[in-house]
């Protein structure tokens, strides 16, 4: 009988489609694990694939080279002398297909198949996976190993079946994705499954930007006595070695690294800085431009890019039009030099007289308006999109929630872009970010330290400058006001009278709700970005285009 695990827990960063690369990986660190002394190398939810692979687990020639890799492993599990755990997608001789965990060992190879697939919120895996029956344990080395995976352990029912049949210990496989107070979430979920079963449970999520989406890692192993016994860090590609014993007729883990997750702001910023340090890694730009306009959503983007890529693979260029104030100027010119970026100017004024030439015979006799404002914007855009196409760095969007919620944002100008790291951050909390990066520099930041958005930046009055004396709060409500609504409407979907309930004006409540709906359409065509909340725009938040439904107004 065995008394005792070396488990080396892999918190590992893959790349979906890259299944060579993220063999070659897996490989590096199970004999990594090895010669450390590990009995059982343990990687994350469907890490071979990268996760989540969406529709390329419908092509069969996706599937044979995720096969010939698992064949690969178990071949050569029998030189290795640590078991191999990691999750797959797997194919069943009926042509079925599963999210799985697979264990390797000596030239063994156990599978086991997914039960509960999420289907809400970012997840639709009921759409590309069969459901696997309810697991039973695994016999690894005389020890009977329960191996949920991710959603298996949200609800009662798994380690309900596992624990009945015979488990001695649980290791879940995850690929759960960031958003603020999620790891909370977590633990009380796996702190639950702990006092049902009785037994210590280790999850191991991976790490890394793959879209939207950021996984935090976090992986942490709690025992039946509900202690932390290990917590690896957040948001860091890390291997960490957990050491099992006996303990009567149970398990236990023994008191290991326990380095406290980042929460609040922090949390938030790193998220961002991941999502597009591995966005532009990953699809292989030589970096990123973006337009400095002297604003605090540029600033504040420019700064993440920096953290993220490093000053030398990021561009920025200020673009004046008539409109634009030497303050602004300045400012941009400031917020540069802090980051220590390449600053261009562009003159948009020749773009302006240009459009306002080629439009004279269709315009003729109109008033100008938003038309002229926008072909700034685009102007703009055009720019940025033509240094793009000539140099191969992305354009980076600076827009934020409140403005595409609210359709305060222009198709085809300040809305091009491969990428926005505001996308689901609100303006409220654009300005606390600034000020909370002005004071900390996150681990693994590549900007300096100290400020890097100039304070006047952050205190002055928000415009977009398309006019003169313009400011945001002639087209929107004031932005604490704004956010609010937009929140109970986004994130918690309040009708008009619970929102009004919360102390604001009927008639802006109104003209809030009818700015969010009427803007979806600007939505479906703007960039990705980095998921931080509870409903971000894209994959979790889904409404039709034509939507005649007013609700309560």
């Amino acid at each position: 009988m065995t008394d005792s695990l070396r488990i080396a827990v892999a918190q590992v960063n893959p790349t979906v489609g890259d299944v060579d690369g993220n063999a070659a990986a897996i490989r590096h660190h199970w004999h990594t694990a090895a010669e450390r002394g590990a009995d059982l190398a343990v990687f994350p939810e469907l890490c071979l694939s990268g996760y989540p692979p969406e529709d390329l687990v419908r092509k069969p020639f996706f599937l044979d080279a995720v096969h010939a890799e698992i064949d690969r492993f178990a071949g050569l599990s029998r030189e290795v002398s640590a078991g191999l755990l990691f999750g797959a997608p797997w194919r069943d001789d009926d042509g079925r297909v599963y999210n799985a965990a697979v264990l390797i060992d000596r030239g063994t190879v156990g599978v086991r198949r997914k039960h509960d697939l999420p289907n809400y919120d970012v997840f639709d895996e009921k759409r590309v996976f069969a459901a696997g029956d309810l697991p039973g344990p695994v016999d690894f080395r005389g020890v009977r190993i329960g191996i949920p995976v991710c959603e298996d352990v949200w609800t009662p029912e798994v380690l309900e079946c596992l624990t009945e049949t015979g488990a001695e210990l649980a290791i879940v496989l995850n690929g759960s994705p960031y958003e603020a107070g999620r790891y909370d979430t977590r633990l009380q979920v796996v702190l639950e499954r702990v006092r049902e079963s009785g037994l210590p449970i280790l999850y191991v999520n991976q790490v890394g930007g793959q879209d939207e989406l950021v996984f935090d890692g976090a992986s942490f192993a709690i025992n039946p006595d509900y202690s932390l016994a290990v917590q690896l860090p957040g948001f860091e590609e890390t291997v960490a070695m957990t050491h099992w014993r006996r303990d009567g007729d149970g398990w236990v883990c023994e008191e290991g690294e326990r380095t406290p997750p980042p929460d609040g702001l922090e949390s938030v910023y790193r998220a961002m800085v991941l999502g597009l340090r591995d966005y532009v890694r990953k699809n292989g730009f030589p970096g990123v431009i973006l337009g400095l306009s002297g604003g605090v959503d540029s600033a504040l983007s420019a700064a993440v890019a920096v953290d993220a890529l490093g000053p030398d693979k990021v561009r920025t260029v200020m673009m004046p039009s008539p409109y634009t104030s030497e303050e602004s100027l300045e400012d941009a010119a400031a917020a540069a030099a802090l980051l220590g970026v390449r600053l261009d100017r562009i003159d948009i004024g020749p773009a302006m007289d240009a459009f306002e030439s080629m439009l004279a015979p269709q315009f003729d006799g109109r008033e100008a308006d938003e038309t002229e404002e926008n072909i700034q914007a685009r102007s703009r855009g055009l720019a940025l999109m033509a240094i793009s196409n000539k140099f191969g760095h992305m354009v980076l969007s600076t827009g934020n929630k409140s403005e595409m919620s609210v359709g305060y944002a222009t198709l085809y100008g300040d809305m091009c872009g491969g990428y926005s790291v505001l996308k689901d951050v609100y303006k409220t909390d654009v300005f606390r970010l600034c000020r909370w990066r002005n004071q900390q520099r996150p681990p693994g930041a590549l900007g300096p330290a100290g400020r890097v958005v100039p304070e006047r930046v952050i205190t002055k009055p928000p415009s977009a400058e398309l006019r003169p004396d313009q400011k945001d709060e002639d087209s929107l409500p004031p932005y604490a006001d704004l956010d609010d609504i937009l929140h109970c409407l986004i994130e918690e979907n309040l009708g008009t009278e619970d929102i009004v309930a919360r102390g604001h004006d009927l008639e802006t409540v109104r003209r809030v709700w009818k700015m969010l709906d009427i803007a979806e359409y600007k939505r479906r065509q703007a960039p990705p970005g980095v998921k931080v909340g509870t409903r971000a725009f894209g994959k979790e938040r889904r409404y039709p285009i034509t939507n005649a439904f007013r609700g309560q107004i």
